[in-house]
């Protein structure tokens, strides 16, 4: 018995920590159906997956990622803000190896989107 929960939180630790210091994979809106894919390496975010507006997958919602640390926990890109209807510049970070914050700010205003890791697209 010791045995096996010692070797369930050692997986359960190895797995969180592949991610660490890296945006690759799948997120997930905090509030909103819609799910990205980041690729560091070519400096984007797609969406995958918007149950509101499926007409979107495809779409370059984060371009010209870079990273900004050595620590790798904050990178700098263009995210696209729906509501304007144009990219906005943004810090990324991560919070821990599977909460993404992106931050923009206009003017004197800023707004934070929270995204979550997930391994996979739901349906897919």
């Amino acid at each position: 018995m010791r045995y096996k929960l010692m070797v369930i939180l050692g997986s359960l630790l190895v797995s969180s920590g592949l991610h660490a210091g890296s945006l690759d994979g799948y997120w997930q809106h905090e509030k909103q159906p819609v799910w990205i894919e980041v690729r560091s390496e070519a400096g984007v975010g797609n969406v995958v997956r918007n149950d509101n507006r499926p007409e979107a997958v495809g779409f370059e919602m984060l371009r010209n990622l870079q990273k900004k640390n050595a620590e790798g926990d904050s990178w700098s890109g263009d995210v696209f803000a729906a509501p304007l209807g144009e990219y906005k510049a943004a810090e990324i970070t991560l919070q821990g190896a599977d909460t993404m914050k992106f931050k923009v700010k206009v003017g004197f205003m800023s707004r934070t989107v929270e995204w979550q890791r997930v391994e996979s697209i739901p349906g897919e």
